[in-house]
């Protein structure tokens, strides 16, 4: 009978008979797996969200998806995130996701780890196949900080610390002083007010704003980088500035060159010319919603829309000051200035306030409340506080503190003498904080451009590192405190 076929019919039975053996070991294949075995093939995971991936103190969770129904008990069993990250698992189908309870810590490789978990079958008891070992890896960004250099070269520069790589990069020119800056959102870019050199001690009236990228995820070094003119001060002085959590706002404080009496707060967008708000008032933050910013206004704090001629939409009488908003803008740290009329003297109440309607009194003092910023889970505060020193002559001694929210409970940190403009940055991860320790020349009359707000020649600033104790470490546990191997002001953390 074969050899009365036609050779294209030898064909087409030969290629019948391989692929009837070829599903015949399939099946039986998967008869020893397990009814429901995809072709035998062990379950993996299809895909990890963070893979290969830098992420940052905004991440906040990974999904591992997986190719089919998974016994979750198993999962959780087995799956390891090395260093560990505490975290809440939750399902939806196939899909897992990892929740972290406080943001991942800076300049860290991470691996996350799954063997030994079991496919499911619907409507069995019985465990399926164990899963093809899984290995995914991430890292969180580098641990880095700029700060304005007091020294040499360095004085009235910007420049860029990684700690992570232990490199340091100069991104200013020698002929701009900068005043202040602020992060872009990536930490890729950061906008900064400065002035040219050659103004001498009249830097604050002649400050512009730039654009300059800090190279931070290339090879950075100390050459300068090239900036870029966002802002002119051609007919108005350009005082306090503000950058929305995303990047794309920028509003200013500005005032009249040829009319002092004009003077108003106005909104630059991405693209396009500045803006006028038409909302005066005092010192100001862009919300992080980006949509709407809060200003000192008179005896009160107005909520205003970013966009001209708007009507504040809320306002809040009983504070003079805000220091800083929750990550997800949902609360904010206020400032009430209280007159004690029996001593003639103020007093100043930090509150909390919510989005609620709850205005939660957190500490009042006779000294002064500098600055509070939220930790990364918003349940407390890091605050830079002065206590008022009575004898024949009042002084402040400033100090840092961590303050519980729910329970208003006061923690002294580390006590600061010698207080000059001092400014602190809490590491997006929460975990340090960063100040500068300035020291000022004797004469008030000097012709550098270096100077405090009030008026002070700035000779050199010191800045120094606290490590405050992990929220599991026992009472009693102190913070570590280091001074850095660098001089500079202003200091901030990269996002």
């Amino acid at each position: 009978m074969w050899k009365s076929l036609q050779p294209i019919d030898k064909i087409a039975l030969t290629l019948i008979l391989i692929l009837t053996l070829v599903i015949g070991g399939v099946v039986l294949g998967g008869q020893a797996c397990g009814t429901n075995c995809v072709f035998g093939m062990k379950p993996r995971v299809r895909e990890f969200s963070w893979h290969n991936k830098t992420v940052g103190a905004e991440d906040r969770a990974f999904i591992l998806d997986f190719d089919r129904p998974m016994d979750r008990e198993s999962v959780e069993k087995n799956l390891v995130i090395n260093p560990p990250l505490p975290g809440k698992i939750s399902w939806a189908g196939r899909r897992l996701a990892y929740t972290l309870d406080a943001p991942v810590p800076y300049g860290e490789a991470y691996q996350v780890k799954l063997k030994n978990a079991r496919e499911h079958f619907r409507g069995k008891e019985e465990a399926g196949q164990e899963i093809k070992p899984f290995v995914g890896q991430f890292r969180s960004r580098d641990r880095a900080f700029a700060y304005i250099g007091t020294l040499g070269h360095e004085r009235g520069r910007l420049i860029l610390y990684n700690l992570t790589q232990n490199k340091k990069a100069i991104l200013t020119p020698r002929d701009l002083v900068v005043a202040d800056f602020k992060f872009y959102p990536e930490g890729d870019r950061i906008l900064f007010s400065a002035a040219q050199r050659h103004r001498g001690n009249d830097t604050l009236r002649n400050l512009q704003l730039y654009r300059v990228s800090t190279q931070i995820r290339e090879n950075a070094s100390e050459r300068s980088q090239p900036v870029e003119l966002i802002l002119d001060n051609k007919d108005y002085q350009n005082n306090q500035f503000d950058l929305s959590s995303d990047g794309k706002t920028i509003v200013v404080g500005r005032v009249n060159r040829k009319n002092p009496a004009d003077f108003d707060l106005w909104v630059l967008k991405k693209a396009g010319n500045p803006e006028r708000l038409n909302a005066p008032g005092g010192e100001f933050l862009i919300a992080p919603d980006g949509q709407t910013l809060a200003v000192a206004q008179g005896q009160g704090i107005g909520i205003i829309p970013l966009q001209s001629d708007a009507q504040a939409i809320e306002f809040l009488p009983k504070f003079g000051k805000v220091l800083s908003f929750s990550r997800n803008g949902s609360a904010a740290a206020m400032v009430n200035f209280n007159m004690d009329n029996a001593k003639l003297r103020y007093t100043r109440s930090l509150f909390y306030v919510n989005n609620q309607g709850v205005q939660k009194e957190l500490l009042n003092i006779k000294g002064s409340i500098l600055d509070c910023q939220f930790d990364p889970t918003d349940t407390h505060l890091f605050c830079l506080l002065t206590q008022l020193i009575e004898g024949e002559e009042y002084r402040e001694e400033p100090y840092l503190a961590k303050i519980d929210i729910k329970t208003s409970q006061v923690i002294p940190l580390v006590a600061l003498p010698d207080y000059r403009d001092m400014k602190i940055s809490l590491a997006p991860d929460g975990l340090g904080i960063l100040f500068d320790r300035i020291v000022t020349a004797n004469s008030t009359h000097s012709a550098d451009p270096l100077i405090t707000s009030s008026g002070e020649t700035m000779r050199e600033s010191r800045l120094w590192l606290l490590i405050p104790p992990p929220a599991d470490a026992p009472g009693g546990a102190e913070p570590k405190l280091e001074e850095l191997p660098m001089r500079g002001f202003r200091p901030q953390w990269l996002p």
